[in-house]
């Protein structure tokens, strides 16, 4: 049977574009789809009911908490032992008295990094807004200029670590371009779908741009508590902030305390990033299935889906935030020692621990991939991680990864703007240290690090800002697989237009799944 053949036996009737009081077939319609799909009700926890347990997956909520509670400890302890030495850290770029650890002069970088990427990261959604075809097509060229400019400019300047990294980077971008050369006319059409709901529905941007305010104002604080962390715990003897309260100076107390600042702020930063993804795939789930019905769609979807966020699924949240932060956390540890390595001129070791990098990379992507649906279920379905983590295998069973990772690259396309901001502000950051040459990193053992932590800052508040971009695509995947005729009888264009690039989206998901 042709795909027109197909699709012609599959038509519903024509309930599509019917005037406000003409959709009682399809209110008597939906009544036949599966039992937990939303229904029609002016509240939005009447809309997307939460089967009893009501608190899902509590006891991460508690294992959070606690996380917070201790971040917020060390953090007073650190940043009262910078401030009873500031005059020893210095106030400034230049004169700084330290000269044997982080000071005031990163303090100072690592602000206009949180500023360049707030402003970067605003600014991609509005090009993306503007123009979604372009923004797919270029996402992906100037990663790949700009990679490989980058990698020529670390080699030129005899900086191999960074450059082989980088390198590495642009070749994985390039022939990802490649082969999403033929697929980027479906990807257009679902992203200007989503950009299409953005301006339907303001309060995405809105929950978007104070995400990006919340992340950067953590971001900051982070970055200084991290410095502090070193004023306070470096055991120089020199060290003023080793007689400050909060104990005494040692390698392994720093080095173990700077482990767990680390995974807080991993943590803490990913359950920031999931509750604006739950939030807004409250709101693409509102428009997909209710905008339509005769009853209305809840008012303030924003307001209830952030609520169903902070209550409710806070628990599973918590739980897939925990897994992502631990592969981070190791990730960082190998980055660290792959900079060591090369830095020490043992190459080898570098180059295993860079594949061994690159491998990590890959988990976590595969990680944050799985839990982006899972979490849709969350959103729309009010189900636990564990179930909601079930359904994403089954949904990525039935569908095929070739459907929904191949057929659709934006998601891909809005990594490549993260690694664009990352690129920037890593050069940023290392041009800082070469201009302003600290006293501290004389032998330049900082400078690896340290444009690593920059790229890492930018990159995750890149991707919180990403996220009204993303939680839309994820979500509409998630309801177009379980209920595609809704889409098909509400929005039928648009859905002649998917079914030309992906005939096998009329293959629903079946069952409870």
């Amino acid at each position: 049977m042709s795909n027109a053949d197909y699709y012609q036996q599959s038509q519903p009737p024509q309930y599509s574009n019917a005037p406000q009081g003409q959709h009682q077939d399809y209110e008597a319609q939906q009544k036949t789809f599966d039992t937990d799909q939303p229904q029609p009700s002016k509240d939005f926890d009447q809309s997307f009911q939460v089967t009893k347990p009501k608190f899902n997956d509590w006891p991460f909520t508690v294992f959070f908490l606690a996380v917070v509670g201790g971040f917020i400890a060390i953090a007073g302890i650190t940043l009262n032992a910078l401030r009873q030495t500031y005059g020893f850290q210095g106030s400034s770029i230049y004169h700084n008295t330290n000269a044997f650890t982080l000071n005031t002069n990163t303090v100072i970088l690592f602000a206009f990094v949180v500023v360049v990427g707030v402003v970067l990261s605003a600014l991609i959604i509005v090009y993306a807004r503007l123009a979604p075809r372009v923004f797919i097509t270029t996402g992906l060229i100037l990663n790949v200029i700009l990679g490989l400019g980058s990698a020529i400019y670390y080699f030129v300047k005899g900086y191999y670590s960074p450059a082989i990294v980088f390198l590495v980077f642009t070749l994985i971008t390039a022939w990802g371009y490649w082969c999403a050369r033929s697929r980027i006319p479906f990807s257009a059409t679902v992203l200007e779908i989503t950009i299409d709901v953005m301006k339907r529905y303001p309060s995405t941007l809105m929950t978007s741009f104070i995400g990006i305010l919340i992340s950067g104002a953590f971001s900051a604080l982070f970055s200084i508590v991290v410095v502090a962390t070193y004023v306070k715990y470096d055991p120089n003897s020199n060290n003023e902030g080793c007689s400050a309260s909060g104990g005494s100076c040692s390698q392994s107390k720093l080095i173990g305390i700077l482990v767990f600042v680390f995974f807080a702020g991993y943590y803490i930063s990913e359950v920031f990033k999931t509750i604006i993804h739950v939030t807004i795939a409250g709101i693409y789930g509102t428009w997909y299935y209710l905008s339509n019905s005769d009853q209305g769609e809840p008012s303030h979807p924003a307001l209830g889906a952030l609520k169903r966020a902070l209550t409710y699924s806070f628990g599973s949240i918590c739980f897939g935030s925990l897994i992502v932060s631990l592969i981070q956390l190791l990730k960082a540890v190998i980055q660290m020692l792959k900079q060591n390595a090369f830095n020490s001129g043992d190459y080898c070791a570098g180059c295993g621990l860079l594949i061994l990098d690159f491998i990590i990379g890959l988990i976590e992507w595969l990680v944050r991939y799985f839990n982006h649906y899972a979490y849709c279920y969350v959103a729309l379905y009010g189900k636990n991680y564990i179930r909601s983590a079930k359904d994403t295998f089954d949904l990525i069973r039935f569908k095929g990864m070739d459907a929904l990772i191949n057929d659709c690259f934006i998601n891909t396309s809005l990594n490549l703007y993260s690694l664009f901001v990352g690129y920037l502000t890593a050069l940023l950051a290392y041009f800082y240290l070469q201009f302003t040459d600290p006293e501290y990193n004389s032998t330049g053992a900082y400078t690896a690090p340290v444009v690593a932590f920059a790229f890492l800052i930018a990159g995750q508040l890149t991707r919180v800002s990403m996220a009204v971009i993303e939680s839309g695509i994820s979500t509409f995947f998630v309801a177009l697989a379980k209920d595609p005729e809704v889409f098909q009888m509400t929005n039928r264009q648009r859905f002649d237009e998917i079914f030309r690039n992906y005939p096998q989206v009329l293959q629903k998901l079946t069952g409870n799944h």
